[in-house]
């Protein structure tokens, strides 16, 4: 009777972990198509071309939840630049919005990952929506 109890507690414990991020958010992005894939409740939502690091620098790969969000943030380390819809995962490096969309789909950034603006701001909506805890940023090749 305990090994049937035991059992059906990990059953359940698993199955409730399961349900609990089919039920999130997740943003893929492939530097290898310079794509970000943005699927909810394992569906897919949106896929919008993305600027990630050029020569030079590197956009980390791995996988995080974000740690802050801000409507306007200004880089500290690039002349006050603009990063509108920020959505930071892994210190100083975010998901943002950009006006140099020519360069998306192509490396342009210093390690971020870059959006249209209005992507970003999709983006950043869904966040606050189904919270930071609920969402998982995926850097891969």
């Amino acid at each position: 009777m305990y090994k049937v109890l035991v059992a059906a507690l990990v059953l359940a414990v698993s199955s409730i972990s399961t349900q609990a991020f089919s039920a999130g958010l997740e943003a893929r992005i492939q530097l290898s198509s310079q794509t970000m894939t943005v699927t909810r409740h394992g569906r897919v939502i949106h896929t919008w071309p993305v600027s990630t690091a050029r020569k030079g620098y590197v956009t980390p790969r791995g996988t995080w939840r974000p740690t802050r969000l801000h409507k306007m943030w200004r880089s500290r380390k690039y002349d006050n630049a603009p990063m509108p819809y920020s959505v930071f995962y892994h210190g100083g490096y975010a998901i943002h919005g950009t006006s140099a969309v020519k360069r998306l789909g192509s490396p342009a950034s210093h390690g971020c990952v870059r959006l249209d603006t209005a992507n970003a701001a999709a983006f950043y909506a869904l966040v606050k929506q189904v919270g930071p805890g609920n969402t998982r940023i995926v850097v891969t090749n």
